[in-house]
């Protein structure tokens, strides 16, 4: 019951993240991409034990600032 709880809750998060700001479908799909990477990098650590890599820091790390730029760049 726990993890059902948590996972409704988490749920509802992201969607009031994702849904709050007016932000048009290319700026959430940037910032929906790092949010993956980085929970897929948090769960690869904490659930499978698997430290990611130099590749996946430096990937990481243009994935993580092409999402900022998407984000937050004011044209």
């Amino acid at each position: 019951m726990l993890f059902l709880a948590s996972g409704a809750m988490i749920l509802g998060l992201y969607g009031f993240t994702v849904n709050l700001p007016h932000w048009d479908f290319g700026k959430l799909l940037g910032i929906y991409v790092v949010m993956f990477f980085l929970v897929a990098q948090i769960l690869a650590k904490v659930r499978f034990d698997q430290a990611p890599t130099a590749p996946i820091y430096l990937g990481g790390a243009l994935i993580v600032a092409g999402g900022l730029v998407i984000g937050f760049w004011r044209s």
